[in-house]
């Protein structure tokens, strides 16, 4: 990323905040510091990637980021909205609207189709028709490549294609932010590849997409890169050398998975 990018992004709106944010847990009779001050900002259509090895604290900030839980002290602040005061229906809501969640192992309902799955964060939208929902799944659908798959069910996918239907199922509300988790840790290096060309697509159109992983391989393809160790951030840099998903995929041998 060149210093004039950099400077353009600085204008641009702030999506997630920490300020100082620590988290503290009861262990039997012990208090385990799972994250000692963490801090940053996040911009609108970053695309930053979170790592840490086990026992970092990157599970324990994801909670944080994805509203599922609240800082012991500091501030964390969601497009705007101070989140550790909420009770935790506020909390619902709020990471219903503003947050698309894509998980390792997809998270999708058996035996319902792309489409059904991809409705249901509108479900719990009420300014949203049955209509308006069934259009904006197929639109986003459409927006993954999955547009002749609408009908298909979990178990008539590829691995590839259910974490497309996650995908979709994040994008559908149009959230502040993407919070990915380990979102190509089940998949092998082809599909992981094609699941890069997305992220960055989604990317360039201006998403913001937190990716939280331990392959520190797909920290080349995203913005910027946060690290963590012992509950701290020990490192947040800028990527100035973004490398090309699709260009990876081309390079794999034909009819690959390694």
């Amino acid at each position: 990323m060149s210093m004039t990018e950099q400077i353009k992004d600085n204008d641009k709106k702030v999506v997630i905040e920490l300020q100082n944010v620590k988290r503290d847990f009861m262990v039997g009779d012990e208090i385990v510091h799972a994250l000692r001050g963490v801090s940053f900002t996040i911009r609108e259509g970053e695309f930053v990637t979170i790592m840490g090895k086990s026992g970092s604290g990157k599970s324990t900030l994801l909670n944080q980021l994805g509203c599922l839980d609240t800082p012991s002290s500091g501030e964390y602040y969601l497009d705007g909205v101070s989140v550790r005061k909420m009770s935790k229906s506020q909390r619902a809501t709020l990471r219903n609207r503003k947050i698309g969640f894509i998980f390792q192992n997809y998270n999708l309902l058996p035996k319902t189709t792309s489409v059904e799955n991809v409705e249901l964060p509108l479900m719990y939208n009420p300014d949203v028709s049955v209509r308006e929902r069934h259009e904006r799944a197929v639109e986003a659908l459409k927006a993954v490549g999955l547009g002749e798959r609408l009908y298909h069910k979990s178990n008539q996918m590829s691995g590839g294609q259910m974490q497309r239907v996650a995908i979709a199922r994040a994008l559908v509300n149009n959230p502040a932010v993407i919070l990915a988790d380990e979102a190509t840790g089940n998949l092998d290096t082809r599909t992981s590849f094609e699941i890069l060309v997305l992220f960055q697509k989604l990317h360039v159109e201006g998403r913001t997409i937190i990716f939280v992983t331990h392959n520190p391989d797909i920290a080349r393809y995203a913005s910027r890169n946060i690290q963590l160790r012992d509950g701290r951030v020990i490192s947040d840099e800028y990527n100035r050398d973004i490398m090309n998903a699709a260009e990876g995929l081309a390079a794999l041998p034909a009819n690959s998975d390694e």
